[in-house]
C-alpha cells in the first residue's frame, strides 16, 4: 500500500489522536480509544482494545504509543495490520513522534509544521522567562506510593522556567523517598496523577505532613502525562504558575496545516 492511500486510521493512543487532531488530520480517524477526546467510533481501551471492532473499521494503519502497548503491537502485526508505534522518552522525542504519526497518516509535512509551531512558541516563551529565577519544582505522577514524574516532564518543567532536580529527562517515573523531596525544598508541587484528570488531591497531599512550604497545584494530568501537543499547553500553564508576572506570549493553539483534508 502506498502511503498516499492512507485514509483510514485507528488510534489506540490518546496522544496519537491528539497529534492527528492538532495537525488537522482528524478526518482520517475512523476509530479511537475510550480515553480519546474525539467524537469517533470507540474500539476499547488503551490496554484492552477490541480487535473485532478494529477489524470492522478496516484501517490502513493503527497508531500506538509507549512500550506498555508492546503486546498489543505484536498482536496487531500478527493480524496483518500496519502499525505506527512511537515510544517517546524526552520532549525532543515527543516532537519526533509528531512527524512519525503524521507520516503514518500520509501527511509528514503536517507533522513537521506542527513541530515548527510548537518549537517557535517555546522559543518565544524562553525569551519571556530568560532573566527570571528558576523555582524548584516537584511533579508527582502518582500518590500512593509517591512517584516523581520522569520521561519528558523534566524538559517540560525547564521549558516553563522551573528547575527539576529529581530526575533527568528520559528516565521513567519512579517511587521517591519523602526525604528526597523535603531536602530539595521545592517552591512548587504539581499533582497530576495519571488517569485522574484534574483530581489530584491537595488536601491528601497536605495531610502527609511533609511541611514543604511550597505552593501545591492540581492540574489536568494530560497536560503533563500525554506525549502530544497537550504538553505545550501544559508548559504554558506551568509557566503562568511559576512566573505569574512575566510577559507571557499568548497560549499556544494548533494551526491546522494546509495539508489537512
Amino acid at each position: 500500500m502506498n502511503e498516499t492511500d492512507v485514509s483510514r486510521v485507528v488510534s489506540l493512543a490518546p496522544s496519537a489522536t491528539a497529534i492527528l487532531d492538532s495537525a488537522g488530520l482528524d478526518s482520517k480517524l475512523v476509530g479511537v480509544t475510550a480515553h480519546c477526546s474525539l467524537d469517533s467510533p470507540v474500539v476499547g481501551g488503551w490496554l484492552n482494545p477490541d480487535f473485532d471492532r478494529i477489524a470492522a473499521l478496516d484501517p490502513d494503519v493503527v497508531c500506538t504509543c509507549d512500550d506498555l502497548q508492546a503486546d498489543i503491537v505484536a498482536e496487531l502485526r500478527e493480524r496483518g495490520y500496519s502499525v505506527a508505534h512511537v515510544a517517546p522518552a524526552t520532549l525532543d522525542d515527543v516532537f519526533d513522534s509528531f512527524v512519525g504519526v503524521c507520516a503514518a497518516a500520509a501527511a509528514r509535512d503536517a507533522g513537521e509544521e506542527l513541530v515548527s509551531s510548537c518549537r517557535d512558541h517555546l522559543s518565544e516563551l524562553r525569551v519571556a522567562l530568560a532573566d527570571r529565577p528558576r523555582p524548584t519544582v516537584y511533579c508527582e505522577e502518582w500518590a500512593n506510593p509517591p512517584m516523581v514524574a520522569g520521561n519528558w516532564v523534566p524538559d517540560v518543567v525547564r521549558a516553563a522556567g522551573g528547575s527539576y532536580p529529581f530526575l533527568d529527562a528520559g528516565v521513567r517515573s519512579r517511587e521517591i523517598a519523602t526525604e528526597t523531596v523535603v531536602d530539595a525544598n521545592p517552591d512548587h508541587v504539581v499533582l497530576h496523577p495519571c488517569g485522574k484528570g484534574e483530581r489530584g488531591d491537595i488536601d491528601e497531599f497536605d495531610a502527609r505532613g511533609w511541611n514543604l512550604g511550597a505552593s501545591v497545584h492540581a492540574i489536568d494530568d494530560s497536560l503533563l502525562n500525554q506525549p502530544s501537543p497537550a504538553l505545550i499547553s501544559g508548559i504554558d500553564h506551568l509557566a503562568r504558575l511559576f512566573h505569574p508576572n512575566a510577559d507571557h506570549p499568548a497560549p499556544w493553539a494548533a494551526t491546522k496545516s494546509d495539508e489537512a483534508i
